[in-house]
């Protein structure tokens, strides 16, 4: 088992995590639906935002961007009451969060997910779906601007697109398949559009056994790291397809982001037990647009 440095307990499902150059740590808690921080092992609220905030990244703006499932993506004990989903944004200096987009085009969103900006500031998200008794809607892989101005349904009719990554060059979108535990990818030729034919995607890589993948983080050298429920972190290289493991002692590892000078601190949310914690990683992380 890794070892690793508990930075902070009693997160109600922490996910979304944000290395900070201050050395703390941006994330949401879903089950208690807000954007906090924590720091010197302390946890304080940003952002009361309810619903169900999920993913988060920073913006051109220095504000903060949420994917907001609503509070019903996910079967997640003590969870607000589902709201309709959306994208927030959330002021840093003020701490005021405002809804952004409930839908792309005609159609309402359902439960966004993970976000991640492209060099040129605008953002893709997934849509993960939410469910319903034995009914469950699609999912789908979303791109828009900051402005409010447009936001585009680039893919729909997954079963759980779940993270999201671009690759070093950001030619490529990478988005986890949480049921099937695949990493699909979207080839593209310019920021917010995808190849010709497209937009269904395809295989990048999978994980062993019966995978149920979460959110992802890309390294700099390509791979792609995804927290992987009952099975730590699983990373898989695009190119040559091969999988590695890093166990850790949690039955809902749910994200994953890099942070430190050389971009070798992994810090990590363990759901279950309601922690965040920090690690020395092997590889570099991909440093992200917009981190300060």
């Amino acid at each position: 088992m890794a070892d690793f440095e508990v930075l902070a307990e009693g997160l109600q499902f922490p996910e979304g995590p944000i290395a900070m150059p201050d050395g703390s740590v941006i994330l949401v808690e879903i089950a208690r639906g807000t954007l906090s921080r924590a720091w010197k092992g302390k946890v304080e609220v940003v952002c009361d935002l309810g619903g169900g905030p999920n993913g988060a990244a920073l913006g051109p703006d220095g504000a903060v961007y949420v994917a907001n499932n609503g509070g019903g993506g996910l079967a997640i004990r003590g969870a607000l009451p589902p709201s309709q989903g959306g994208i927030d944004r959330v002021d840093l200096s003020t701490g005021k969060g405002q809804r952004l987009y409930d839908k792309a085009g005609e159609n309402l969103l359902s439960a966004p997910n993970d976000i991640v900006f492209d060099r040129t500031g605008g953002f893709w998200f997934t849509d993960f779906g939410r469910q319903t008794g034995r009914t469950r809607h699609s999912s789908g892989v979303y791109y828009a601007r900051p402005d409010g101005s447009r936001a585009e349904e680039i893919s729909f009719g997954g079963t759980g697109y779940n993270g999201i990554g671009l690759s070093p060059d950001e030619n490529t979108v990478y988005s986890a398949e949480s049921f099937t535990g695949r990493l699909i990818a979207f080839d593209l030729t310019a920021p917010g559009q995808v190849v010709k034919g497209g937009r269904g995607g395809r295989l990048a890589g999978a994980g062993p056994g019966r995978a149920f993948f979460d959110s992802l983080a890309v390294q700099a050298n390509g791979d792609v790291c995804i927290a992987s429920i009952r099975d730590g972190i699983t990373t898989i290289s695009p190119v040559t397809g091969a999988v590695s493991q890093t166990p850790l002692p949690d039955r809902m590892t749910t994200n994953i982001c890099f942070g430190g000078p050389e971009m070798r601190d992994a810090h990590i949310t363990l759901s279950e037990t309601g922690r965040l914690i920090r690690m020395p990683w092997p590889e570099p992380g991909l440093k992200l647009n917009f981190s300060a």
